[in-house]
């Protein structure tokens, strides 16, 4: 089976939604995720019945990033919780009107150190239950995303792998490898331990010192390991290539080509 690539909006935050998406289709995509950040996405409810129908009149298929910023279900303010948790149901329910397949769910960060990881586990595993009971309904999937770095994550490499254990299978994993490079994580191992629930990758490259979202190549991650494993572990998911902000639009597809002449060189030496 050929793996399709996605292309995240992200390069073209703050435009247009449907213009991004025609420019994304254009640039190559055959799935976008959309990123429901920005201004365009304020009257998220009012825009729905005429965005719905355009997005589903054009001739790709979608993931769902809710908004990234400003989101943490595991805050320690209860107020912001409430809210970041209304926006993921939000999602969830536009995702299922657009026949989107995954929504991305971020566990949630612990930004001072004098706040108990611990706690923010048991927020992030309760209100995750809580967005099961919207989703499956829907038949939505939840793809939970490593997100944290520099201290902030809530998970180590092994605690992430697990953190599914008891959670419906509506869910999956959702594997950022620049996250995991700028936590010291061995990439190729968490996608094999995670593989079979394994929903997608968000594809970028960093120096392993910020989250810099580079094209694939111009940092520091092995992505010989990575494409080895998904090759040699025969592995089916969503890859996303997921680019900084005004990244040229011919970055996300020359990845593309990266991305399935790696996967075909492989497959043809196996």
């Amino acid at each position: 089976m050929v793996q399709q690539i996605c292309f995240s909006d992200l390069p073209l935050l703050t435009h247009d939604v449907i213009e991004n998406v025609e420019k994304l289709i254009a640039a190559g995509a055959e799935v976008v995720e959309l990123m429901m950040d920005g201004e365009k996405w304020d009257d998220m409810e009012g825009l729905f019945p005429t965005l719905i129908e355009e997005l589903k009149a054009l001739p790709v298929r979608y993931t769902i990033h809710p908004p990234a910023w400003d989101i943490n279900i595991t805050s320690e303010n209860k107020a912001i919780r409430e809210a970041s948790f209304h926006e993921y149901r939000k999602a969830i329910e536009f995702a299922s009107m657009i026949n989107a397949q995954h929504v991305v769910i971020h566990p949630g960060f612990c930004f001072c150190p004098q706040f108990d990881k611990e706690l923010g586990k048991k927020r992030a595993k309760e209100y995750i239950h809580k967005l099961c009971d919207i989703a499956k309904p829907l038949n939505v999937s939840l793809a939970i995303e490593n997100v944290g770095y520099n201290g902030s994550s809530l998970f180590t490499k092994e605690e992430y792998e697990h953190f599914l254990d008891d959670v419906d299978e509506i869910t999956g994993y959702l594997i950022d490898v620049g996250h995991a490079n700028l936590n010291g994580w061995d990439i190729a191992s968490t996608i094999i331990n995670v593989k079979d629930r394994l929903l997608a990758l968000h594809l970028h490259d960093n120096t392993a010192t910020c989250d810099e979202h580079l094209p694939i190549g111009e940092g520091t991650i092995d992505w010989t390991s990575i494409f080895n494993a998904i090759v040699d572990e025969n592995i089916y998911c969503e890859l996303i290539l997921e680019y900084a902000p005004a990244t040229d639009l011919q970055l996300l597809t020359a990845g593309k080509a990266v991305i399935l002449n790696e996967l075909a060189n492989r497959s043809k030496v196996g």
